[in-house]
């Protein structure tokens, strides 16, 4: 037998727990910016292949359960950077 635990995958759960109920459109925004860390919202669209239109509206269902943090653009002031705060 071993003496090591395992780490329960709990942990994994909790930190997605606000984006389950959320559409796949949402759901899909979060991980791509789980895996890029930073993306401006037409990189989000170019990464997941959804319309821009589709990124926004799931940026705002991310931003609406504070799972998303957004700044601006230091090379770019009219873009915004979107990133995760789980």
């Amino acid at each position: 037998m071993s003496t090591t635990e395992a780490v329960p995958r709990d942990a994994d759960a909790d930190r997605w727990a606000d984006v389950r109920d959320l559409p796949p459109s949402a759901k899909l925004v979060a991980k791509v910016l789980d895996y890029n860390e930073t993306l401006s919202q037409s990189q989000l669209a170019e990464e997941t292949l959804l319309p821009p239109r589709t990124v926004r509206y799931a940026l705002t269902r991310l931003e609406d359960e504070d799972v998303v943090e957004s700044r601006f653009s230091f090379s770019d002031a009219r873009k915004r950077l979107y990133s995760l705060k789980i």
